[in-house]
């Protein structure tokens, strides 16, 4: 939880979660890209919503490493986590909140 308050100024868990300038991230584990109802997705993450691509662990945590590099043209500002403890918090932290 500490190590997602980074995270908190776009993004909501739990069961007041909205989505803000970033998506919700309720069972974001398992859950297909791009696959939050209301949230206007960028152009290149559409695209990898479009191939299949699916919110694993191991995704996610290539993704939180450095938003930039894993998807060119994504539309989150975060530079990424560089700690694999913060990562694994940050997972740890959100399968928590599964539905």
């Amino acid at each position: 939880e500490k190590v997602f308050r980074k995270c908190k100024a776009c993004h909501q868990v739990g069961e007041t979660a909205k989505n803000k300038t970033g998506p919700t991230l309720n069972g974001i584990i398992g859950a297909s890209v791009g696959g939050r109802d209301g949230f206007k997705y960028s152009k290149p993450m559409k695209a990898l919503a479009e191939s299949g691509a699916v919110w694993s662990e191991d995704e996610l945590a290539a993704f939180l490493t450095k938003p930039k590099a894993y998807l060119k043209g994504t539309k989150m500002s975060f530079v990424g986590l560089k700690k694999e403890a913060d990562i694994a918090a940050v997972t740890a932290y959100l399968k928590s909140f599964q539905d």
